[in-house]
């Protein structure tokens, strides 16, 4: 009678542990992977409103691109017939310099609108901000943390070399911001087109292992066994990545073109030292910009004229420009 009732509880407490990891697994999975785009990144309008609020020199270049149909929606479809949506922003005057911007966690293209100022009003360059997967007026059902997003900004990347001029090239740099950085680093460690000549990464995590890693001892004061080997395994089986192999570290190794790394010194979401692992491994040309008193994200928001000048300072050197004499007529090329 003991020894079935001793039975009994251990199959009690078994399958308890299991409904528990299971709830827990598909949890921890919604948590990262989906619960934050449905929030945040497919509100467009409050989007506008964030910008604005924190940016309030962009309310008036918006509206003024706006007015004469210089903030152009482009689509295109990715291989698996996925809808992807990016914003363009031509140049005021002619040049091949094109700088490709990808947004952060939760997201999407209208929250680099104030790194596409500095491109476009402050350096006078041709602009793509892309909606990554499951932002903005992207499709999507999950955030793919830059991982498999490295696959459509290098789609984005010709079509923004496309929109251009027929028959002629850009110069073109990519710059992203938190998981934004992370995809570029990604991308980054891709074969590259000659017109690709450098990269800047702002707060990028060296993989999605370590940054949940962190962010389930911070958030909710759990080891990563064996809550992360679990969500890793599931999202695998269900979306065809995991969080190992979403490596930047491991793409940032193999990148053979100059790169600018930004980091803020008080950033704790991704810490300072990931930065710091990030650059030293990085072959190659490269610069660093360890910002003093930044938290997350906010280089930009807390020195604007040093974060300018030093990009321009970057892309002068490693992004320069086709012989202007040589370069073809306008011709507006209607978007994908």
């Amino acid at each position: 009678m003991k020894k079935k009732t001793h039975k009994r509880i251990a199959w009690s407490i078994s399958v308890t542990l299991l409904a528990v990891l299971t709830g827990s697994t598909l949890f921890l999975q919604w948590y990262a992977l989906e619960a934050g785009g449905n929030e945040r990144g497919q509100n467009m309008e409050a989007s506008y409103e964030f910008m604005f609020e924190h940016y309030p020199f962009l309310s008036h270049w918006v509206d003024s691109l706006q007015r004469v149909e210089a903030l152009r929606d482009t689509f295109i479809t990715a291989d698996d017939g996925a809808r992807l949506h990016a914003l363009y922003l031509r140049a005021d005057t002619v040049t091949p310099r094109t700088a490709v911007l990808v947004h952060g966690y939760t997201d999407n293209a209208v929250r680099m609108l104030h790194i596409a100022y500095l491109y476009h009003h402050d350096l006078r360059y041709n602009v793509l901000l892309p909606d990554l997967r499951f932002a903005g007026l992207s499709d999507g059902d999950h955030i793919q943390m830059g991982w498999k997003d490295r696959k459509d900004v290098l789609r984005w990347m010709d079509v923004a070399d496309s929109l251009f001029a027929p028959g002629s090239h850009t110069d073109m740099v990519v710059h992203g911001i938190s998981m934004g950085a992370a995809t570029t680093m990604n991308v980054s460690g891709e074969p590259q087109k000659p017109f690709v000549h450098c990269f800047v990464e702002d707060c990028g995590y060296t993989s999605v292992w370590d940054e949940y890693k962190g962010e389930l001892k911070k958030q909710f004061r759990l080891p990563a066994f064996p809550l992360l080997h679990l969500a890793s395994w599931a999202t695998d089986l269900r979306y065809g990545w995991n969080f190992r192999e979403a490596s930047p570290l491991k793409q940032v190794k193999k990148c053979q073109l100059p790169m600018l790394f930004i980091h803020g010194t008080e950033d704790t979401f991704v810490p300072t030292w990931m930065g710091d692992t990030l650059f030293a491994a990085k072959p190659g040309i490269k610069e660093y910009w360890r910002v003093e008193g930044a938290e997350h994200a906010v280089s930009y928001l807390k020195y604007p004229k040093e974060y300018t000048e030093r990009v321009k300072n970057f892309l002068e050197k490693y992004n320069n420009p086709t012989d202007m004499n040589n370069l073809p007529s306008r011709q507006k090329r209607p978007a994908s």
